[in-house]
């Protein structure tokens, strides 16, 4: 703990050494007895002052939180010796304040007394945060020294981002082997009909249709559609961040992808995630109540990190991207390289969506006709760049301040509908 006299004390000192030098500069010895009062005042209150030997620890409730939630919280403070005042200062990260109160208190302590303060924070976006720092500053019941320390005790608060709401989501073109809520497209054992068909050795009793065997000579079997999962591949783009302190792109990105996933996994499939940026991360397909809280373990740690590599789709390992998977791209599709991978992933025949995180409403134009200008013609470029990935067959939904997440993939699915329309 740091040890530092306070102005009460430098005034002490000050005027006993001004009396001492102008008993020596002017011959007067009694200039010297009157400062003898505050040099005896200044030595007992430096000499019998003792370090207090604070001890403080800030303990959440809970290591786990869901953004914009309050979290109960204690700091629990300790001393030696009584303290006539001890201000606090909980030095709290960005994206954790203090939900009611402020951040900085005082108090008073008797020796050996141990207090508990109860808090309550919050956490105003998503992350990991570090909410063990705390500042101290102690000062004797003389107000003659002031002791400060700084505490730094490791106590991570983890803060989920909040789902956003989704009734619907895309479904895959083509389904896996194992049994799900999808119905699959290629007739088998399920409850979804199908079709009918002539009887064949082998054919379960139980399937026969006795309705339309009656009106035919033969035996007639009914043929139904199986119920399987399918591999999802959530694709994120962190290569760049737009927007303010309050809302972000990046933002939106994480909260729309652990909203998707979690929405996939209730439907039984297998959901995989890729984070595609200045960093490349990935977590292979699985499926349970484990496989999300590892997801949204991992969207936790995205972050735009500065590269000038050019990367493409050879980095994603093949394990993780199935031929027959879904892949939902989430991007604001500003930074070239993410969409060319895009176009690659579509060259090389993947099943691939775009949810656009659109990043129009947070770019404001400047002042004057020629940044208006160079507003205008960005956006056109934007439109020309859904375009042309319209034209790969690549379906394009935009989720921005005029439409909500489900309008997003509602006009992926209907992009689809219609392109399938079209080939036929």
């Amino acid at each position: 703990m740091t040890r530092r006299g306070t102005a009460r004390v430098e005034g002490y000192a000050l005027l006993a050494a001004l009396l001492l030098v102008a008993a020596l500069a002017l011959r007067r010895p009694e200039l010297a007895i009157a400062a003898a009062p505050f040099a005896l005042v200044l030595a007992a209150g430096t000499t019998l002052t003792r370090d207090p030997r604070l001890q403080a620890a800030l303990l959440p409730a809970a290591s786990r939180t869901l953004e914009g939630d309050p979290v109960e919280a204690a700091l629990t403070l300790e001393s030696s010796v009584p303290v006539g005042r001890l201000e606090v200062f909980l030095e709290l990260p960005a994206g954790v304040e203090v939900a009611e109160g402020s951040p900085a208190f005082a108090l008073s302590l008797a020796p050996g007394e141990e207090q508990e303060i109860p808090l309550l924070l919050r956490c105003t976006r998503w992350g990991v945060f570090d909410v063990g720092k705390v500042e101290l500053r102690a000062t004797d019941l003389l107000r003659f020294v002031t002791w400060e320390r700084r505490l730094s005790e490791p106590r991570t608060l983890k803060a989920y981002p909040r789902l956003e709401q989704t009734r619907h989501v895309v479904s895959a073109l083509e389904t896996q082997v194992y049994a799900g809520n999808e119905v699959a497209r290629h007739p088998g054992d399920g409850i979804e009909y199908a079709d009918l068909r002539d009887f064949v050795p082998g054919d379960r009793v139980r399937s026969i249709n006795w309705r339309a065997s009656a009106r035919r000579q033969g035996l007639i079997v009914n043929e139904r559609h199986p119920e399987r999962n399918t591999d999802v591949v959530i694709l994120v783009d962190s290569f760049v961040d737009l927007g303010a302190d309050q809302r972000s792109t990046l933002d939106d990105t994480v909260r729309a992808a652990a909203a998707l996933a979690s929405r996939y996994l209730e439907r039984r499939d297998r959901v995989g995630l890729v984070g595609y940026g200045g960093i490349l991360r990935w977590l292979r397909p699985g499926m349970g109540a484990a496989q999300r809280y590892r997801l949204i373990e991992t969207l936790l740690e995205t972050g735009v990190e500065p590269t000038f590599t050019w990367r493409d789709a050879n980095l994603i390992p093949a394990r993780i991207l199935a031929p027959k998977a879904l892949v939902v791209a989430l991007t604001s599709l500003v930074d070239p390289r993410f969409v060319t991978m895009l176009e690659d992933l579509r060259a090389r025949r993947f099943d691939l969506v775009v949810v656009e995180i659109e990043p129009s409403g947070l770019v404001r134009p400047g002042p004057g006709r020629t940044a208006a200008l160079a507003h205008r013609l960005w956006l056109l470029e934007r439109d020309v760049l859904r375009m042309r990935l319209a034209g790969a067959g690549i379906a394009v939904g935009r989720w921005g301040d005029e439409t909500s997440l489900e309008e997003a993939l509602e006009e992926v699915r209907t992009f689809r509908r219609y392109a399938r329309r079209a080939r036929v």
